[in-house]
């Protein structure tokens, strides 16, 4: 049984793990293939792809796709603070203090001191933030959101458990940037002019 046997036969049974064990199968029976560096370069073409989703986001909105993607969580969370904003959306403080001071410098958020404890910030979007991340596109790629949708829920599930499960196992024993506190991951740190970046998201 190869790779694609696998994948089709997952999609005509009823368990999105099937997938995996037959996947397991696979690796038993077959060829060992250098996964891990297909996965790394499937990532990296995942990253240029948002990278440059958000460029063509800001040229056309003026808002990049982690800004919108911060908006929409204050707005949908009320007012919150900035450490709440960073376990929502999944960026280190450090990135989220950024994203913040550009989208106050736009307009779009206020920064408001608590009434009960004046050390603490709280976040809140304004009539103008409501009204871009109204009108603004989702940060997914359109064509994306409409493939997806297009495919039979149990491949929209396989997709989603395989791309968590990346997940997991890029952050587990605490390997992950952000888990280890050693700053902003390089995913978020590049600069926002210049040629469309090879990988990396404008903020």
């Amino acid at each position: 049984m190869n790779e694609w046997q696998a994948y089709h036969l997952s999609r005509n049974q009823f368990c999105p793990n099937l997938f995996f064990l037959a996947m397991n199968n696979v690796a038993q029976t077959d060829t060992p293939q250098q996964y891990d560096l297909r996965i790394l370069r499937a990532l990296r073409r995942i990253t240029r792809s948002i990278a440059l989703h958000s460029r063509q986001l800001a040229a056309v909105s003026h808002i990049t796709a982690p800004q919108l993607m911060c908006l929409r969580a204050v707005i949908a969370g009320g007012p919150m603070t900035a450490t709440a904003i960073s376990r929502e959306i999944h960026v280190s403080p450090s990135t989220v203090v950024g994203i913040l001071d550009r989208l106050e410098d736009k307009g779009l958020i206020r920064r408001e001191r608590g009434r009960e404890d004046r050390r603490i910030v709280f976040v809140t979007a304004t009539e103008g933030g409501r009204t871009l991340a109204a009108e603004a596109p989702s940060p997914l790629q359109k064509h994306l959101a409409d493939g997806l949708n297009a495919l039979p829920e149990l491949e929209q599930a396989t997709i989603t458990l395989a791309l968590e499960r990346i997940v997991a196992l890029m952050e587990q024993e605490g390997h992950a940037v952000e888990a280890a506190g050693e700053g902003s991951p390089p995913i978020l740190e590049m600069p926002t002019g210049g040629a469309p970046p090879e990988s990396g998201l404008v903020v």
